[in-house]
């Protein structure tokens, strides 16, 4: 996947003038060394922070490292000053971390205060309106700091991405499609770039594409892929072309950005137009890290640019699309895998999920616009039951009024076949009914969520917090006992 930033997290001590240098030194250095240990290589800045001109040397030797993530280290009270001014004059994502104290026959000359030392760090930052990941509990020993610095690095990532993204989007949502309402101000706020694009446009530089002489290996590629799911050969020759054609777009169009997600339109006038459907090339860009969403869905392709990155693996865009029927739940769910009915649903979507995501996969056409349209301009799906395993169902979206908000819910594919069609699997989240009705329906929320394969709703959600989410907007699915604000408290 060569569509997503590589952090380099540059660790940096600071000391406040009246505690001892040497303390925050030797205790940086044995962050480094666990860190080492665990994780690999990390950058470990030379200069200790004491004042404002240590600070600009720090950032210097940062840059000349090619550091693009700061993580503060407070090995002692720290200098209130130059610390917040390193994370306000560093160009990335910042952290700050500080260390405990390590034995209690050292309390004298060895005591850092580094716990006091965070609050004013935190009250600082704020003083300066200035954005840092502060973990959890940021107070710990060499070993725990370096697992958070770890932690952070995904979220750094998100950050340092979607600084440098740009979404290129074809066509206007279909007719009747309100649902994927988009607007760009939040995008702008976010850093994010955003290209706007005629169907005619991509119509024109797809025929343009017609001869191309790359086609015949791609071909090949996908037959290879595909294997014996290998349904509908016909087609790959203009599947292909089509790959080849948004591929090109991509390299010509990003400009000044290093990355790139796609907002692609799939009907009304695609199939009949182009004389397929585009899922297919879709899940193998999604598979080499370019995200491309469905139905010009531009806050869903965000949303899987940040899975992307967060999880470093491929991710899909499903709707939340059926319940389970009460049959199939007593047959193949109860009392084998712990969740009620309300907990199941399905997540469909057309055929757009990377192979590897799929437990098994063959091209087909697509069967609900085969209802209306001739099967042979629907050709172009790739189906199959989604892999069991855990994952994270989320999104990120502005809404109409532009305001950001977000959910994450975390839960599973189960190993139960869906007897049906399109890239498809029986999903289970945990109060799953609660949620769909306090915050999915409560807050207006699209029917596309993106779906990262993993548990990363840590990661996202301090990636939500870092970009501006207010808090009491990004939903989850609460348990038992925590009611929803508008949850009825007599039912």
């Amino acid at each position: 996947m060569n569509n997503m930033p590589k952090e380099k997290i540059g660790v940096v001590a600071v000391s406040r003038d009246c505690f001892p240098m040497e303390l925050s030194v030797s205790r940086r250095e044995a962050v480094i060394k666990a860190y080492q240990e665990k994780y690999g290589d990390i950058y470990e800045c030379p200069v200790c922070v004491e004042n404002e001109i240590h600070m600009r040397e720090a950032l210097a030797d940062l840059k000349e490292a090619g550091c693009n993530a700061l993580a503060v280290y407070l090995g002692n009270f720290g200098p209130e000053t130059p610390e917040t001014l390193l994370v306000k004059e560093f160009d990335g994502p910042a952290m700050v971390v500080a260390a405990a104290e390590e034995r209690g026959d050292n309390l004298i000359q060895g005591r850092g205060d580094a716990y006091c030392g965070m609050l004013n760090a935190s009250y600082n930052l704020k003083l300066r309106s200035l954005k840092a990941y502060i973990p959890e509990y940021p107070v710990g020993t060499a070993f725990e700091c370096a697992d958070m610095i770890h932690e952070f690095a995904p979220i750094a990532r998100a950050i340092l991405g979607l600084r440098n993204l740009k979404i290129i989007s074809f066509g206007p949502r279909p007719e009747n499609f309100l649902a994927c309402n988009a607007p760009i101000q939040q995008l702008y706020n976010l850093g994010v770039e955003i290209e706007e694009n005629s169907e005619l446009d991509l119509y024109e530089a797809f025929h343009k594409h017609a001869g191309d002489k790359r086609i015949p290996a791609v071909v090949a590629e996908m037959e290879t892929e595909l294997g014996a799911g290998n349904k509908k050969p016909e087609i790959l020759a203009k599947l292909a072309q089509y790959e080849i054609t948004l591929t090109d777009w991509v390299e010509a169009h990003k400009g000044s950005r290093a990355y790139v997600a796609i907002a692609g339109k799939c009907w009304p006038a695609f199939q009949t137009q182009f004389g397929f459907v585009p899922c297919y090339v879709n899940s193998r860009l999604t598979q080499r890290g370019i995200p491309v969403s469905c139905e010009v869905d531009i806050y869903g392709a965000l949303s899987e640019f940040i899975g992307t990155v967060v999880s470093q693996d491929a991710v899909t865009l499903l709707d939340i699309n059926n319940s389970v029927p009460a049959d199939m739940y007593e047959s193949e769910i109860k009392g084998k895998y712990g969740y009620t009915l309300k907990d199941t649903f399905m997540g469909f979507h057309c055929g757009n999920t990377p192979s590897p995501k799929l437990s098994f996969c063959e091209m087909k056409y697509q069967l609900i616009m085969a209802r209306s349209l001739p099967e042979e301009v629907t050709q172009g799906t790739l189906e199959g039951d989604i892999v069991p395993g855990d994952i994270t169902f989320y999104r990120l979206q502005s809404t109409s009024d532009a305001r950001l908000r977000a959910y994450i819910a975390q839960g599973e594919v189960l190993p139960v076949a869906t007897r049906s069609f399109g890239a498809i699997g029986v999903f289970a989240i945990p109060e799953m009914g609660r949620f769909y009705r306090h915050v999915l329906l409560e807050k207006n929320y699209p029917h596309h969520g993106a779906v990262a394969f993993g548990h990363f709703g840590k990661a996202l959600y301090e990636v939500f917090k870092y970009l501006g989410v207010p808090v009491d907007e990004i939903g989850f699915n609460q348990p038992k006992g925590m009611r929803y604000p508008t949850e009825n408290p007599f039912c």
